[in-house]
């Protein structure tokens, strides 16, 4: 006959009762002898596991309360006199004082260490709990998918100067001390796309917003014909809906500028007297982004040129560099005035 392997919701819920040391398992033995039963069949009788029945005998595991009285039922015997009944799970609460008691002489408060603790979760959490499937977090939100204007113009310009795709995030790394313009960009995100940006702080220098959302990672691919990975080895470059606009360059060129651009002052000492141009510069590693910067510069109206070995677009001319604020504008004057710093005065309508 097969051993009985069903339910032990009786034996987990109910009572427990110890016995001491060494008679459990003398009790168990001696009413099986006396019932004269195998082993199957005393564990058929009390309907648990042949696994249950020898952790008793072993004494790994106290007996229920429910099992010793079916067996002093069988046998038609009262109880044991020196056993102890406890309350299902007694010995947690045991355990929960000595595990508490340890971790405040470890730590000097219960919880251990807090700043450790939330290290190993935002690390487990970033590498591996939010892509796991989960009946709640497993489903895909939505997002608002925009259809093609200045502002999404714009977040593309942010998204090929600063930003990055992965498999299920949308990431763009600021200047801490820009926070004008890390607000700004939470703001344009929440706007075109309905959904709110986080903020972690990545180094002492920068902050990463990110939104973890894998259609708006597929909505941006699908506008930029970026893929995650590396954007330089993918030929970063402007999208075509972009390119055939000049609205939409207009307003993707502020992006860029904003994000890998810079405005310096070029200094040249000719004798004892140091002469200083204005430069409105923009740096990238990618040959076709560089082309369609220049390209977009001149069908604005404006006279650029290339310079430090074909990595930088520059604007040299004082008055183009005005009319460029005017025309087009920034929204990161933190950025544009550190070397600066009169631009913003004299030019006080953007568009």
């Amino acid at each position: 006959m097969a051993c009985y392997n069903g339910s032990m919701s009786k034996l987990f819920n109910y009572k427990r009762v110890i016995f001491p040391k060494g008679k459990q398992r003398d009790f168990l033995v001696s009413a099986q002898k006396k019932l004269n039963l195998t082993a199957c069949s005393f564990v058929e009788l009390l309907k648990i596991s042949v696994r249950t029945f020898t952790d008793w005998k072993r004494e790994k595991y106290s007996i229920s309360l429910f099992a010793l009285e079916e067996i002093c039922q069988i046998l038609k015997t009262s109880l044991p006199k020196d056993i102890e009944v406890k309350d299902a799970f007694w010995y947690t609460l045991k355990g929960g004082i000595a595990g508490g008691q340890a971790v405040y002489k470890k730590y000097g408060k219960i919880g251990g260490d807090e700043n450790y603790r939330k290290s190993q979760w935002r690390e487990w959490w970033e590498t591996q709990g939010k892509y796991e499937k989960h009946p709640i977090i497993g489903v895909r939100k939505k997002i608002k998918k925009p259809k093609y204007s200045r502002a999404l113009a714009e977040f593309v310009g942010i998204l090929l100067g600063d930003g990055g795709l992965s498999k299920y995030q949308l990431k763009i790394t600021t200047n801490v001390k820009e926070k004008a313009y890390i607000a700004y960009q939470k703001k344009l995100i929440k706007k075109i796309f309905g959904v709110s940006p986080s903020e972690h702080l990545r180094n002492n220098s920068h902050i990463n917003i990110e939104v973890s959302r894998k259609n708006l990672v597929d909505f941006c691919k699908e506008i930029t014909g970026l893929s995650p990975g590396d954007k330089l080895k993918q030929g970063l470059d402007i999208p075509l809906w972009i390119k055939n606009n000049v609205r939409y360059q207009k307003y993707c060129l502020r992006g860029l500028i904003d994000t890998d651009g810079s405005l310096f002052y070029e200094r040249h000492k000719i004798g004892e007297k140091i002469y200083q141009y204005p430069r409105l510069n923009f740096v990238s590693y990618s040959p076709a982004l560089i082309k369609s910067v220049f390209d977009v510069f001149h069908n604005l109206g404006f006279h650029p040129v290339v310079r430090r070995n074909n990595l930088a677009v520059q604007i040299e001319n004082y008055q183009e560099i005005k009319r460029y604020f005017k025309f087009i504008g920034s929204h990161n004057w933190e950025k544009i005035n550190k070397e600066f710093g009169g631009l913003r005065r004299m030019v006080r309508h953007q568009s």
